[in-house]
C-alpha cells in the first residue's frame, strides 16, 4: 500500500478556499491502488490503468451503411435515371466474394461490406426494381451511405485513455475493437465509520436523545458507486482511547478512512486528537457553508477525511472534498463537476469570502430555466437533497442575489446522485 508524504495535505491558514484545497489535491495527491486486469464483464465503474490503443480499424472494413444497391458513382448518369443489372448480393458477414465490374448494382444490406470498385449506395427506397434490373434516380452524391474503414476509430489511436472510469459504452468499444479482458486498478478500500453517542442503527429502537445514522448509509452507497470497496465499522461513541484504537485498526489494509461527526472543536469532538495521536492532522476549516468542520489527515500513513456529523453537510463536503480525493487515489482522472448558469427566484445574502450552496429545484418558466431555493437551509435537512435537483452556487465574491440574477447551479446526478 502506497503511503502519502508527510506533508501532502499541510496548510498552514484559518480557512481553505474551495479551490485551494481542491488544487492541493490535485498538486499532491497520487493513485495508491495496484494494476489488476479483469473480464470486460466486470469492469464497469472500475478506472482503467492503461490507455487502450486501437489495434484494428473500427469497423475494420468500408459497409454500406443502409438496405439498398451498392454503385460505382461513376456509372451513374448526371441528369436521368439510371438503368444497372443487379448482379451480385451483399450482406453482414456474407461479402460478394469478388470485385464488382463497372457497369454492375450489386444488392446491399446494412453493415455488409462494401464490394471492391463500388463507392456508393442508394438507399431501396429510392431505388425501382424491374425484371433484374434496378432503377436509380440521380442527384446522389458519390459515398453516400457507405461507412469508411477505421470512421469510428481509427488504428493506432488512444480509444480510451488511463484513469477514465469505465461506462457501458466505454466497454462496448473496448469489444468492439476486440478487446475481451481490460487492465484496471484495484479497487480502492475504504474504512468507513460513524461518531457519535447519540447515533444510533436504523431498526434499533431510539432512547431520548437519539438519531439514527443516515450519514453512513449515505456515505456508504456513495462510495461503492465510485468503485470503492467498503468496510463498514459502524458506529463508534465519542471515546478519544476507544476512536484511537478504531482508526489505528483501520489503518491497517485500508487506503483511506473516512469518519462522519466529531469534526469540530466540541468537547465531545474527538476525531481531531484520535487522528493527531496516531499521525498527523491538517484541520481543514473550509471556507464552505454548509461544512465549515472537515478534517484531512494521515493515520499510519494512510489517508483519512472526517466529514460532519449534518447530514446535509457531510453530503455536501463530500461531493466537493471527499469525492475528487477519492477519485484521484483510485487513479481515476476526475473532471471538475458540470455546474451551468440559471435563473434566480429568490433573494439571499451572505458573507463574501466564503463559498455558500443552496438547495434549490429548477422549473422551466417560459424560455428560461429557474431555480427555486428549498425553504429551509438547515445543515441537518436531508429532506432538503432529496426534495431538490441540486445547488445553486454562490462564490466568495457574491454578497447578495436578486431574482433575476443569473447563478450557476450544480446538479446533484454530477457529484452525489
Amino acid at each position: 500500500m502506497a503511503q502519502l508524504s508527510d506533508d501532502c495535505f499541510a496548510f498552514g491558514g484559518k480557512l481553505l478556499g474551495v479551490d485551494a484545497a481542491l488544487a492541493l489535491i490535485e498538486e499532491r495527491v497520487t493513485p495508491v491502488v495496484s494494476e489488476e486486469e479483469v473480464p470486460l464483464a466486470e469492469a464497469c465503474g472500475r478506472v482503467l490503468a492503461r490507455d487502450l490503443v486501437a489495434a484494428i480499424d473500427v469497423p475494420p472494413h468500408a459497409n454500406s451503411a443502409v438496405d439498398g444497391y451498392a454503385v460505382a458513382h461513376a456509372d451513374l448518369l448526371p441528369d436521368c435515371d439510371t438503368v444497372l443489372p443487379v448482379t451480385g448480393r451483399a450482406a453482414a458477414g456474407h461479402p460478394l466474394g469478388r470485385p464488382a465490374a463497372r457497369g454492375e448494382a450489386i444488392r446491399i444490406f446494412t453493415g455488409a461490406p462494401m464490394p471492391d470498385g463500388l463507392d456508393t449506395v442508394m438507399m431501396q427506397e429510392d431505388c425501382v426494381v424491374e425484371e433484374g434490373r434496378v432503377r436509380l434516380a440521380p442527384g446522389i452524391r458519390k459515398g453516400a451511405n457507405r461507412r469508411h474503414p477505421g470512421e469510428d476509430v481509427a488504428k493506432g489511436v488512444v480509444a480510451l485513455a488511463a484513469g477514465r472510469r469505465l461506462k457501458p459504452a466505454d466497454l462496448g468499444l473496448a469489444a468492439a475493437l476486440g478487446q475481451h479482458r481490460l487492465p484496471v486498478f484495484r479497487r480502492l478500500r475504504v474504512a468507513l465509520l460513524s461518531t457519535g453517542d447519540e447515533v444510533r442503527e436504523p431498526g434499533q429502537k431510539l432512547a431520548a436523545g437519539m438519531i439514527y445514522d443516515a450519514n453512513r448509509v449515505m456515505l456508504l452507497a456513495l462510495m461503492q458507486a465510485l468503485g470503492c470497496g467498503v468496510s463498514d465499522l459502524g458506529i463508534r461513541p465519542d471515546r478519544a482511547e476507544g476512536l484511537a484504537d478504531t482508526l489505528a485498526a483501520a489503518s491497517t489494509g485500508h487506503d483511506l478512512i473516512v469518519t462522519s461527526g466529531g469534526v469540530s472543536t466540541g468537547e465531545e469532538d474527538h476525531v481531531k486528537a484520535a487522528i493527531e495521536r496516531l499521525g498527523r492532522l491538517d484541520f481543514w476549516r473550509l471556507a464552505i457553508k454548509p461544512g465549515r468542520p472537515v478534517a484531512l489527515g494521515q493515520v499510519r500513513g494512510v489517508p483519512l477525511i472526517g466529514l460532519p456529523g449534518n447530514p446535509v453537510a457531510a453530503a455536501l463536503t463530500f461531493a466537493i472534498l471527499a469525492r475528487p480525493l477519492i477519485l484521484r487515489l483510485a487513479g481515476a482522472e476526475p473532471r471538475p463537476p458540470l455546474q451551468f448558469p440559471v435563473t434566480a427566484n429568490f433573494t439571499y445574502r451572505k458573507k463574501p469570502g466564503r463559498r455558500e450552496y443552496l438547495r434549490a429545484s429548477l422549473v422551466r418558466e417560459n424560455s428560461a430555466v429557474v431555480a427555486w431555493r428549498y425553504p429551509k437551509d438547515g445543515a441537518g435537512i436531508l429532506s432538503s437533497i432529496v426534495q431538490s435537483d441540486g445547488f445553486v452556487v454562490l462564490d466568495e465574491a457574491i454578497s447578495q442575489v436578486a431574482p433575476g440574477a443569473t447563478v450557476d447551479f450544480l446538479a446533484f446526478s454530477e457529484v452525489i446522485g
